[in-house]
């Protein structure tokens, strides 16, 4: 099934999912924005980088540790692993539980979280406490009636990489959400101040990048070429470095067949990376799960649509909290399907650049940070 434009499939959710709620369209948007989340959260895991993964933190700005703002996912240095089984199994499983199996954890005062209810509601990486500001986070990896294992991971509070996602809905008789250029400039602001990068853009229009060394010296070239030495050497020459991700959905909002909008310049120019999650990809992950679901997603979509149900009494279809068997299904769906959902996405910058090389690029800062 084709769909012109995502506002388009938004009032066919909005008509079919959505029609008891009170403002069914406005359900749909809120819909999707999860559904573009679940979809980068997904993608992330297919990459191997589910051990570095925190979900909501807030990260603060270079070297002005008082301010700091929420993103969807900030992607960390690994300090220590640990693999945890519980046999058997007891549910809930809480952050108790996980330190009587993990001695370095003794002693710590654990958070009141569940990283898997009592019905089968898990958590996405879980933080079960933090030590000297370094979250210790527990994905669940393997999981069935008798018991499951943990992957423990003690993170560095120091992001290498950060990953925000924008959707903005269209309002009935406007040409773009009304919200679009005040997330541009949220994102833009948060982009640029978050890492020991710095950009500065010069009199010819180009960029240059500027980030002071372990040895105090000032260090400056051209801003890819010296975000490209950065990322390729150890990351501990160059502290405080953080790549910057956006990804961006509901092209309307955007930028139109022949001209982007200004949003859109100002995330390219702030975002080390915008991506553009396409009307086409969206929809083609929509009628997969929703409607014309595959067999494999049955699972997750029947946890979709009890979350959105006028009784649903938890949402289990979150990037945070899902429900146990939909994790599962999704993450069988995007291993299987990886190299078709990456032509999903459209690289808006850098210009003339592959998905695949952004790829590597976290995958190299994930091994700096297990050296």
């Amino acid at each position: 099934m084709s769909f012109k434009s995502i506002d388009t499939l938004q009032k066919i959710l909005a008509d079919q999912v959505f029609d008891y709620a009170a403002d069914p369209k406005k359900a749909a948007g809120r819909a999707l924005g999860t559904l573009v989340e679940i979809v980068t959260y997904y993608t992330l895991r297919a990459w191997s980088l589910s051990d570095h993964i925190v979900i909501e933190r807030r990260v603060p700005e270079f070297a002005n540790p008082t301010i700091s703002h929420n993103v969807e996912f900030s992607l960390h240095p690994v300090l220590d692993k640990y693999s945890v089984e519980i046999e058997p199994l007891s549910l809930p499983i809480t952050p108790l539980k996980v330190q009587n199996h993990c001695p370095f954890l003794a002693g710590h005062n654990m958070k009141k979280v569940q990283i898997l209810t009592r019905d089968w509601v898990k958590r996405n990486a879980a933080v079960l406490t933090e030590t000297d500001d370094d979250p210790v986070v527990a994905n669940i990896e393997t999981l069935d009636k008798s018991g499951c294992k943990l992957t423990i991971c003690k993170l560095s509070a120091n992001p290498f990489a950060i990953v925000e996602c924008k959707r903005v809905g269209v309002e009935e008789g406007m040409k773009k959400g009304p919200q679009t250029i005040e997330k541009a400039k949220q994102g833009s602001y948060v982009a640029r101040s978050v890492s020991s990068l710095q950009k500065v853009r010069l009199r010819n229009g180009q960029f240059r990048g500027f980030i002071e060394q372990t040895d105090g010296q000032l260090r400056s070239a051209p801003y890819l070429d010296l975000q490209r030495e950065i990322i390729d050497k150890a990351s501990t020459e160059f502290p405080g470095f953080i790549l910057t991700i956006g990804v961006i959905s509901n092209h309307g909002n955007w930028f139109t067949s022949d001209n982007q909008n200004k949003e859109l310049r100002i995330l390219a120019q702030s975002y080390d990376w915008l991506i553009f999650l396409t009307d086409h990809g969206l929809s083609k992950f929509i009628n997969h799960l929703l409607l014309n679901p595959s067999d494999r997603l049955n699972p997750a979509r029947n946890a979709f649509l009890q979350s959105y149900s006028r009784q649903k009494k938890t949402n289990k279809f979150t990037k945070v909290q899902i429900d146990s068997e939909a994790d599962r299904t999704l993450q069988e769906y995007f291993l299987l399907h990886s190299s078709e959902i990456e032509e999903w996405f459209n690289i808006i910058s850098p210009e003339n650049s592959r998905l695949h090389s952004l790829k590597k690029d976290l995958g190299c800062l994930a091994s700096h940070s297990l050296l």
